[in-house]
């Protein structure tokens, strides 16, 4: 069999749904022809291959590329300040009330240009891909106006073009009120939904649509109402639910086969149920979780119960989770939420592509699968979890 590359002594954790666990091979080999795997197994069932290149991998471990299926990657400005000054005991609210939070990173980034918002984005970026990640999801949101929006959604494009990366990028314009409309939540709703989705759709700049549901942002109306707007426009959903408060969110995302539910700290059984029946991953950011110092965990019990898949992601952004290691959210997500192992690893391969609706397409060292390919100096695959700011990367591929 001809192939482009062949990799060879590699320990290979497939996570592969038809394999327990982690899907391991401990002798293994795989094949890659034209940016996809064609071929994945034990070195002792292997084809004669006549390969291009052949990669020696000396007994290190060989994954899927990684996936962070939750990021707002793109911003400019940033929120340090702030942060010092909670420390000092100042309240979120007073910072608010003087023109902090989530506006002060929109007025950044309205000032921004695309080019500038890319400069500020890389270093971001390089971190995520100095540990294996392949795959990044990024939202828009901090525009909450047109030109703006659309400009993020661009400048996260951009990014491909600058890195070895796969981008897939998300409308968040239903992040929270601008300024602008805040007396006039109805003609925001309107922009949105008459205006904004449909022009993401129509020009391609995004592959999905999310909200953010919660009493500090939209009601569980509004946000049906964004929903049938993005399903009119033939794009997926998305939801930040049950954050702060039980919206029944999970519910209402569950309700539209959202491909996600995100945060889910005070999701409830019903929601638990509606998100196995239809499908929904429940994405968790630990990040935010600590950053904001909060004490009500998601229901991971009940999701494994349920069969729900959990992914895991670092909610990059610049005041609730200013996490750029991919693998220190999952470090988090094991010790304040109690993943397994597995789970966290399963969290940023198999099921974070499910969570982006990619699950035919990467996530899983399969043949067919997209040739995105992690490659590790550690002895078994716990340490990618267990260890706290190591970088064990051996190679990462795009593509191979």
């Amino acid at each position: 069999m001809q192939v482009d590359r062949l990799f060879a002594d590699v320990r290979l954790a497939t996570m592969a749904a038809d394999r327990p666990g982690l899907g391991i091979v401990e002798d293994g080999v795989l094949a890659t022809r034209a940016g996809r795997i064609v071929w994945v197994g034990p070195r002792a069932e292997a084809p004669a291959f006549g390969a291009r290149e052949t990669i020696r991998g000396e007994g290190r471990w060989l994954t899927p590329g990684l996936i962070d299926c939750h990021t707002h990657l793109v911003w400019a400005g940033d929120r340090a300040a702030e942060f010092e000054r909670r420390l000092e005991g100042v309240g979120y609210a007073e910072i608010a009330r003087e023109g902090g939070g989530i506006l002060s990173t929109v007025r950044a980034t309205r000032a921004a240009s695309r080019e500038a918002l890319v400069r500020a984005a890389l270093p971001r970026l390089d971190a995520l891909l100095a540990e294996g990640v392949t795959t990044v999801e990024v939202k828009s949101g901090y525009g909450l106006e047109p030109a703006t929006e659309y400009r993020q959604l661009e400048a996260a494009a951009a990014l491909e073009a600058e890195r070895a990366v796969r981008i897939e990028r998300t409308f968040l314009g239903a992040h929270t009120l601008p300024p602008e409309f805040a007396s006039d939540r109805e003609g925001y709703l309107r922009l949105l939904c008459e205006g904004m989705i449909p022009h993401v759709a129509r020009e391609r700049l995004a592959t999905a649509v999310d909200a953010f549901c919660e009493g500090i942002a939209f009601t569980p109306e509004e946000t049906r109402r964004i929903f049938e707007a993005a399903r009119a426009q033939g794009l997926p959903v998305k939801l930040h639910a049950d954050q702060l408060s039980d919206t029944g969110g999970a519910a209402l995302a569950a309700r539209f086969r959202a491909l996600s539910a995100d945060h889910l700290e005070y999701t409830n059984t019903e929601g638990v149920a509606a998100m196995a029946k239809a499908g929904t991953v429940a994405v968790l950011l630990p990040g935010a979780f600590y950053a904001l110092r909060e004490r009500q965990v998601p229901p991971v019990e009940s999701f494994r119960r349920a069969g729900v898949p959990m992914a895991v992601a670092t909610d990059c952004n610049p005041g609730t989770s200013p996490l750029v290691s991919l693998l220190l959210a999952t470090n988090m997500a094991a010790t304040l939420f109690r993943l397994t192992v597995t789970e966290c690893l399963l969290g940023v391969t198999r099921h974070a592509a499910r969570a982006l609706g990619l699950a035919h397409d990467r996530g899983t060292l399969e043949p067919g699968k997209r040739a995105d390919l992690a490659l590790w100096s550690i002895e078994r695959p716990a340490e990618l979890v267990y260890m706290m700011g190591a970088r064990p990367l051996a190679g990462r591929w795009v593509g191979a």
